[in-house]
């Protein structure tokens, strides 16, 4: 199981894409796993034959653990296949799990606390040391909510507490804590309104299936999706405002450059590489919508880091970044994002290409969607939604002031925004600002 990232301790082996006899090439994929922030294949190491498989699909390991063998000599016998044990009989079968490294340190090395926490107890058991050594994407996360890692059950290696844990203890409301210790009235007292509110929550009343209905479980990235998109609705006030943009300059300056540009560079040139020079452009001038709320501080990214989200049919949705689009000429954003979403569909992300946005735009309009309100992915203040692109009759006026009825290619772009920080005057005026901008687009483009 390879380490897809320095914050990644465990992976689910989701699919075997070889079978034991099989020939591999070496670089060839042989197995898909899913980990709490992407999907990809992974290549063989190695030319030879599949002699053997040690993990079964579905399973979750810590990385480096073996999960198949490749004998690499020619003539070599081929060990016969046995079945892969399943998830459940994993569970009920196989001996505790060994202790990663990090666990390892943990067991064995005296746990310090910085002078900047003085008010973090020292863990004391070796349960609690483990549980505090969690990933440093979840101790930022805990951090952020004003959560105590150690009082939280882990789920992961060595009863580590990883992500998904976190993000089903924001998301319940704190009902799978365990007993909070002396230290929590202090804590609590210092965490956000916004998160101790979330005490509220209401379980939903479980389904039954009917007879003849069919009970598949969710796919791992389709797990991960819906417990961010429930943390997310949780965490921020929604608020939508809808604004309709004339993108007909837009259109015609595309045509009048769309022949050369594809020739000269080989990419697509779509309407979206424009909408993201304008929306880059735009939050320079609006620096809230490109912040992120952190307790009761804001923090302004002077980095802009577009996520775009990108369906995967038919697992699920993923959101891979653009990073540092500012820098990017109009060539380059339509490079950036027909590449991340070619080989988001084909899993050949790696972690740090699915991290880290600090504005997300939501492309709905592709599948024929006038406009809908988007969720505001965690850890932004922002989302932006393009409905439809189409031509549509509008009346306007021409220079002499008489009013006249033209077709015009026009979208509905939504925005849905945290009312917690951006106040709806300021929502409308990024909108109105990126839509002049848009609407007037130099007939050399940007």
């Amino acid at each position: 199981m390879p380490q897809m990232g320095e914050s990644i301790a465990e992976g689910t082996l989701s699919r075997w894409l070889k079978k034991v006899g099989d020939e591999v090439r070496r670089d060839e994929p042989i197995f898909e796993i899913s980990t709490d922030k992407v999907d990809a294949e992974i290549p063989s190491p190695a030319a030879g034959v599949i002699a053997e498989i040690l993990v079964g699909e579905g399973t979750t390991v810590a990385v480096q653990t073996v999960v198949a063998r490749i004998e690499t000599e020619k003539g070599a016998s081929i060990a016969p296949a046995a079945p892969a044990p399943s998830p459940a009989a994993a569970r009920v079968a196989a001996p505790a799990a060994p202790l990663v490294p990090a666990a390892r340190a943990a067991a064995s090395a005296p746990v310090s606390v910085p002078a900047s926490a003085p008010h973090l107890p020292v863990p004391r058991s070796f349960e609690e040391r483990v549980r505090t050594r969690s990933s440093p994407l979840v101790r930022r996360m805990a951090a952020e909510h004003g959560v105590e890692i150690a009082a939280l059950t882990g789920s992961g290696i060595a009863g580590r507490v990883t992500r998904k844990d976190l993000e089903t203890f924001l998301g319940n409301g704190g009902a799978a804590a365990a007993p909070v210790p002396a230290a929590a009235p202090a804590l609590a007292a210092a965490m956000p309104a916004a998160v101790r509110l979330v005490d509220a929550h209401v379980e939903a009343p479980a389904a039954a299936p009917w007879p003849g209905d069919v009970v598949e479980p969710m796919t791992k990235i389709r797990r991960l999706t819906s417990e961010h998109m429930a943390l997310a609705i949780r965490v921020a006030t929604h608020v939508t405002t809808v604004h309709e943009v004339d993108l007909t300059r837009v259109a015609r300056v595309r045509a009048k450059m769309r022949a050369e540009f594809e020739a000269t560079t080989g990419q697509k040139l779509s309407f979206l590489p424009f909408i993201i020079h304008a929306v880059v452009a735009t939050l320079k001038r609006h620096p809230i919508m490109n912040a992120v709320v952190n307790g009761s501080d804001i923090i302004y990214r002077k980095r802009y880091n577009i996520g775009i989200a990108v369906a995967l049919d038919p697992t699920g949705l993923i959101v891979p970044v653009i990073k540092n689009a500012e820098d990017l000429s109009l060539s380059g954003l339509s490079k950036a994002s027909n590449d991340l979403a070619l080989r988001a569909r084909t899993k050949r992300l790696n972690p740090a290409e699915v991290q880290d946005a600090t504005f997300t735009i939501s492309n709905y309009g592709v599948f024929g969607s006038i406009f809908g309100t988007p969720i505001i992915p965690v850890g932004t203040t922002s989302i932006l939604g393009l409905g439809a692109i189409e031509k549509r009759p509008k009346v306007i006026t021409g220079p002499d002031g008489e009013d006249t009825i033209a077709i015009r290619t026009c979208a509905y772009f939504s925005f849905s925004f945290d009312h917690k920080v951006v106040d709806g005057a300021d929502a409308d005026r990024f909108m109105a600002d990126l839509r002049k901008t848009l609407e007037t687009i130099p007939d050399q483009g940007f």
